[in-house]
């Protein structure tokens, strides 16, 4: 027996337009006016600025201004190259680039409201008609339950920093949405061009991050497949046909390095070792990182999906219950058994739990959907107000215990009263409040009314933080400052720079300083050396142990005014050697 019972007014959908515009105001703060940030950001940036300057070498081969970065794959850069190349005169490069983020976004997002609205509207998931009539037809129960999956989506707290990010995890999350679209598309219909669409979408998932993860789905297609009672033959040549397309698309890289050599090699060798370091036996230490993180990362998505599978128990074979499910176990297992514990491996979990939780809430009992409401009205309203408070101590230095410990943080920050900032964040605050006020004395009867809150407040949070806290995150996180010394200290036209830094670093560097860097596929030797080490070493002279057979003179030590730890040194070459060369 199904569980919902539902009149049609509880399912008032919400407008298209609102919808986007919501999507536009969750993207958008935090890639607007700001540079690349130290980690994922700047080292992803690195790789698509490097291939939109460069040659078609670049593209085959993906480094970040002469470090190697095959691991990932490159579709989520080529497209960001490609965004720079278009926009990079118009807008500046770094901004261009992240075009690529809100596309990616805006992918998933549809592709997970559309999903919801197919599966939402077929035959098993509908409520059960009522005595007297005024049940809500299926288009409309569809549209309700995609609001209800987008406004989870948008509510879940890991998507909030990897969306804003320029990275290959924004596309890699993006693309299992456009999977459960697709997929749902092909079980509705079985036919050869929408299970060649399938495999489009795992050889694109296989282009952005590796195969392990579009392998594993493709090896949980075959047993869902039956479990929906498919023509087992038609299912056997589909999924062969699914195989040969998606490895196909990830030839479309693989091969064309193979043949053209580019930069005088092939990354595959060692993108198949970044693969393989992705599958180990799980241990108890993985598996405690998925359950400690997963309880705030999946928020609030969890409680939700886990509701949605005890309610419809007895529809376990339901597409809308069983496709999500079948998706969400085979990502929980690819996380438990990868080593790595790292976050951008609970990202592919969000879009099918964020289906699967809107299913849960038609049969949410009222008292559980008002405590989630509240849990997040004091939360995030805790939050906002505390936002609120740190930037007015910022401004004015009171209460000045406050004002020191943010000042602290990040020495030599001078802070600067933005009018238009504030004005954005005062009217999302005001908007907030008539939120709240809206759900607490209407108590609407609408299906969303239970997310509404969570990703409202999610939303305001992260509004307030890159409105108000904005310049003072950017002066922690980027590397423009030392970037523009260290250019000051070397001459105009200097030939390559060896060096130890990471990859952000260097991106970072070679963008704002306009540095250049000794390239992993030429042995050359540099005149200028560039170390990057901890403070904690005191000797100013030491060298790193594979320069240290070479006479080096200090030009300049320095690091970011944030960063107590990391410190920077640049050395030139001594006359004679330069003279014996």
């Amino acid at each position: 027996m199904k569980p919902v019972r539902l009149p049609a007014s509880a399912t008032l959908a919400l407008p298209r337009w609102g919808l986007f515009l919501l999507g536009l105001l969750y993207i958008l703060p935090g890639l607007i006016g700001r540079d690349p940030w130290k980690n994922d950001d700047a080292a992803s940036f690195g790789i698509m600025w490097t291939m939109a300057h460069g040659s078609l070498q670049d593209w085959l081969w993906p480094h970040v201004v002469g470090y190697p970065m095959p691991e990932e794959g490159p579709l989520a850069f080529w497209i960001g190259a490609l965004c720079i190349q278009c926009l990079g005169w118009l807008m500046g490069d770094a901004q261009a680039a992240r075009i690529a983020s809100i596309l990616f976004f805006l992918i998933g997002a549809f592709s997970v409201w559309h999903a919801a609205y197919l599966l939402g509207r077929r035959t098993e998931a509908q409520p059960h008609k009522l005595a007297f009539g005024g049940q809500p037809e299926p288009r409309d129960f569809g549209r309700t339950l995609a609001d209800g999956a987008l406004l989870i989506y948008l509510g879940c707290l890991g998507l909030l920093v990897h969306s804003h990010e320029t990275s290959a995890e924004a596309l890699h999350v993006s693309l299992v949405g456009v999977l459960l679209y697709r997929l749902v598309k092909y079980i509705e219909t079985p036919t050869a061009s929408k299970a060649s669409m399938v495999g489009l979408v795992l050889g694109c998932l296989a282009l952005t991050r590796g195969w392990v993860l579009p392998l594993a789905l493709f090896i949980a297609l075959f047993p869902l497949f039956l479990w929906l009672k498919l023509s087992v033959r038609r299912t056997i040549w589909h999924c062969i046909l699914i195989m040969i397309i998606g490895t196909a698309t990830l030839q479309i890289w693989l091969a064309s390095a193979h043949f053209l050599q580019p930069l005088g090699s092939t990354p595959f060798d060692a993108w198949m070792q970044w693969n393989k370091e992705q599958i180990n036996i799980p241990s108890i230490g993985s598996i405690q990182y998925f359950l400690r993180y997963g309880i705030w990362f999946f928020w609030p998505a969890w409680p939700f999906a886990i509701w949605a599978v005890y309610a419809w128990r007895r529809q376990h074979t339901a597409l809308h219950i069983a496709l999500p499910l079948t998706i969400i176990v085979m990502l929980s297992l690819l996380a438990i058994i990868n080593p790595n514990q790292e976050e951008s491996f609970l990202l592919p979990l969000l879009p099918p739990l964020a289906i699967l939780a809107a299913f849960g809430l038609p049969t949410m009992k009222r008292g559980a959907i008002n405590a989630v409401d509240w849990f997040s009205v004091m939360t995030l309203t805790t939050c906002a107000a505390f936002i609120w408070i740190g930037w007015f101590a910022k401004q004015t230095g009171w209460p000045g215990k406050l004002a020191k410990n943010a000042l602290k943080l990040v020495p030599g920050f001078k802070p600067e009263f933005n009018l238009i900032a504030v004005l954005v964040a005062a009217c999302a605050s005001i908007a907030w409040i008539f939120l709240v006020h809206w759900r607490i004395s209407r108590r609407p009867s609408v299906l969303w009314r239970a997310v509404v809150l969570s990703s409202g407040g999610v939303i305001l949070c992260w509004l307030l933080l890159t409105t108000l806290w904005l310049p003072w995150i950017n002066y922690g996180k980027s590397y423009a400052g030392v970037a523009q010394q260290i250019a000051a200290k070397l001459p105009a036209n200097h030939p390559c720079i060896d060096t130890n830094i990471g990859p952000a670093q260097r991106a970072s560097f070679a963008y704002f300083g306009a540095l250049h860097f000794a390239e992993f596929h030429k042995k050359t030797s540099c005149n200028f050396l560039l170390l990057q080490d901890s403070v904690k070493y005191k000797h100013d002279d030491a060298i790193a142990p594979e320069f240290q057979d070479r006479q080096w003179q200090l030009l300049w030590s320095g690091r970011r005014p944030s960063d107590r730890d990391e410190r920077f040194r640049l050395y030139v070459r001594k006359a004679p050697a330069l003279a014996h060369q």
